[in-house]
């Protein structure tokens, strides 16, 4: 039994959820759809609703323009959450590694060994061809992850009472699945199912409105990142942080965030085990260079 929430945008991709849920999901469901189309709302406050609103004890939140492939799918959800009591949230992508420099739910450089995702992808904003996306490292059913992607993902009732969607936090459209995984981990585990296959119809649009909201989050978890499932080696994490801050910063530069929020964000990163004095003083010297740019610009 589960239920399915959506915010929704667009009546034609709502109605054609429904008919494919109806023919693949295989058990007794509701779909609760709330009307977004005018983004009224942010999606935590929209999902939190949802999620009060539902009568099952399985919730499985979704974007309306995906199509779900995999019949009976909602036999697998059920007995996978029913098979693993410590489980408190499934998704098709995910990473064991999190890390420190702002991100999605992938992390910048060191993406093929620790990344888990099975996924048919189309392009919405570019010219690239539809693809069978597969990352499945050590050729598991069920990967442990730290964060998931929020095309599909499941959740037991107990765990969204948990840890609810942070509406306070974010009032968008963008970071929401990153900070719900990174609370659900907080009490129960986080995984990525190779047992469920979607087609997502747009690739997802990473504009300077997504990087503000996945600021938010990281000065939120600063304190208890990097999160590292995957047991990387720490000279390894060490030289990959170190080019991500530096690949963030100069993508805040060339976005028009200021000098004050490159600052906080390095700031706020000391807090984290991982910041070491001279790994902040060999990132801190980048931020240095565009201090010098933007006295030049006036």
């Amino acid at each position: 039994m589960i239920s399915i929430i959506i915010s929704s945008v667009n009546e034609v991709l709502l109605k054609n959820i429904k008919i494919n849920v109806a023919e693949t999901i295989g058990v007794e469901h509701e779909i609760i759809a709330i009307d977004n189309s005018k983004g009224e709302k942010g999606i935590c406050e929209i999902y939190n609703l949802g999620a009060k609103l539902a009568k099952y004890d399985v919730l499985c939140f979704m974007h309306e323009d995906i199509k779900i492939h995999t019949l009976n799918w909602g036999e697998v959800v059920r007995h996978t959450f029913h098979d693993n009591k410590k489980l408190g949230l499934i998704g098709i992508a995910g990473s064991q590694y999190k890390s420190l420099t702002p991100s999605g739910w992938h992390c910048y450089g060191i993406d093929a060994e620790i990344q888990y995702f099975n996924i048919i992808q189309n392009y919405k904003f570019s010219k690239k061809e539809k693809s069978t996306e597969y990352s499945n490292p050590t050729a598991v059913k069920l990967a442990k992850v730290v964060c998931i992607d929020g095309v599909w993902f499941c959740c037991t009732r107990e765990a969204v009472l948990s840890y609810p969607f942070d509406e306070n936090l974010l009032k968008g459209f963008h970071g929401y699945d990153l900070d719900f995984a990174l609370g659900i981990n907080q009490n129960y585990e986080v995984g990525v199912t190779f047992e469920v296959l979607i087609e997502h119809f747009s690739e997802g649009n990473f504009n300077k409105a997504w990087l503000s909201e996945i600021l938010k989050v990281h000065a939120k978890w600063r304190e208890k990142l990097p999160i590292n499932l995957a047991q990387l080696p720490q000279n390894k994490i060490l030289l990959e942080e170190k080019r991500a801050f530096r690949s963030i910063l100069k993508r805040m530069w060339n976005e028009g965030f200021s000098i004050a929020a490159m600052h906080s964000l390095l700031w706020d990163s000391r807090r984290s085990k991982l910041m070491t004095v001279g790994l902040f003083v060999k990132i801190y010297s980048q931020l240095i260079k565009y201090v010098f740019k933007s006295r030049q610009s006036f």
